[in-house]
């Protein structure tokens, strides 16, 4: 095990994804000092790295992740983990809006709360919140799974394909096309396997699953917009 420290102070970000993009020849953890708010720490990661990013990040950090567990101890901007393809990112403070945006893999752990559109055109990935998202969370999901364990804001699954949403908490109101469901032992257990991967203790039975009502998958000329 070869750890590696990188220190961004008076530094650019382009030195830490440049040591990221490169052969880590053994290396199996880098630390990132001094983040400070910079934007696109650890984009584009391809090695099975751990990368802790030891402060607040800016936006889209962990963007196009794969194989590659990032730790931000801190709060993150806009688009954090956007169009990850696999491995982890987890967010020990708050997530900005459109965590995980069209994510097709891996695992988004949002420790704290997440602004508006949090999982907007997820294709695929799982993200699990341990407080509150913002209204039009979830807007065009397209596959994947979205465990929120506080609240929802306005319009939760406006325009949902097959994504499924599990909500805990409160939901202010549902976006266009987007029903409660019955939960079965399947969602059940797909929760539990979800939070204990994210490390969270709520009962999966307290969930309530949010899937589409399929309405909007063809046009409906009879319809005059009324939807």
């Amino acid at each position: 095990m070869s750890e590696i420290t990188v220190d961004l102070a008076g530094k650019p970000v382009r030195e830490v994804n440049r040591l990221l993009h490169d052969p880590l020849n053994g290396v199996t953890t880098v630390n990132v000092l001094n983040p400070d708010g910079a934007h696109n720490i650890a984009v584009g990661v391809n090695e099975a790295v751990k990368v802790e990013i030891h402060g607040n990040a800016g936006y889209y950090a962990g963007g196009m992740n794969k194989f590659a567990d990032i730790v931000i101890h801190g709060s993150a901007g806009t688009g954090v983990g956007e169009n990850m393809m696999s491995g982890s990112i987890r967010v020990k403070g708050f997530a900005s809006n459109a965590a995980g945006a069209s994510a097709h893999g891996g695992l988004l752990v949002i420790e704290g709360d997440a602004g508006l559109r949090c999982a907007v055109s997820l294709k695929g990935g799982d993200i699990v919140v341990d407080g509150n998202v913002g209204s039009f969370s979830a807007f065009m999901a397209q596959a994947g799974r979205l465990v929120v364990c506080g609240d929802a804001g306005d319009a939760l699954g406006d325009s949902l394909y097959e994504a499924v949403l599990y909500v805990k908490g409160k939901i202010k109101s549902l976006g266009a096309d987007a029903q409660e469901e019955p939960m079965t032992e399947a969602d059940f257990t797909g929760v539990a396997e979800l939070l204990a991967k994210a490390g969270l203790k709520h009962d999966p039975k307290s969930f309530k699953r949010i899937a589409s009502a399929r309405s909007l998958y063809h046009w409906n000329a009879d319809a005059d917009q009324e939807y």
